[in-house]
């Protein structure tokens, strides 16, 4: 998944800050996801979350996914993945 403004993936711009899996007695999973965006006023957010929680209830195996946007510690470009610096230029 990528941030509609940057074209970069979530994960290397640094926007993923804890992911669960929760086991589920018939064997499937729920998904609990903590990201960040970018900005705070981003308007995008809800749906970018929103984004994120269908394409994780598409994988095999999960039962329910949620998908929280969380502020603290507020994003940085310090947080990106060598490889999103690399895309950015920003090395």
């Amino acid at each position: 998944m990528y941030d509609p403004e940057i074209p970069i993936n979530v994960v290397d711009l640094g926007l993923i800050y804890d992911l669960r899996i929760d086991p589920l007695p018939d064997g499937r999973s729920k998904v609990l996801v903590q990201m960040a965006l970018t900005a705070q006023g981003c308007g995008m957010g809800p749906s970018i979350a929103r984004d994120a929680q269908l394409r994780i209830e598409a994988l095999p195996g999960v039962t329910e996914a949620e998908v929280r946007v969380v502020w603290d510690p507020p994003w940085t470009p310090e947080m990106m993945s060598p490889e999103g610096k690399r895309q950015l230029g920003v090395e």
